[in-house]
């Protein structure tokens, strides 16, 4: 996810999209454990997309 992206988003829009990537991230650890998942790079981009949203929303307080 972009920054131009995130920035347009209202706070309660990206609290949704926050919950979201969330329960991707828990839901890819069940595959990676079970062996179901080939591109482990998705991790990192969800966790960077989640730090991305976490600062814009302690910015916009």
């Amino acid at each position: 996810m972009k920054t131009n992206e995130i920035n347009k988003l209202s706070t309660d829009e990206l609290k949704n999209k926050l919950n979201k990537i969330k329960k991707d991230l828990f839901n890819m650890r069940f595959k990676k454990t079970n062996g179901q998942i080939d591109d482990t790079s998705k991790f990192s981009t969800f966790k960077r997309d989640v730090a991305k949203i976490l600062t814009k929303i302690g910015k916009k307080k």
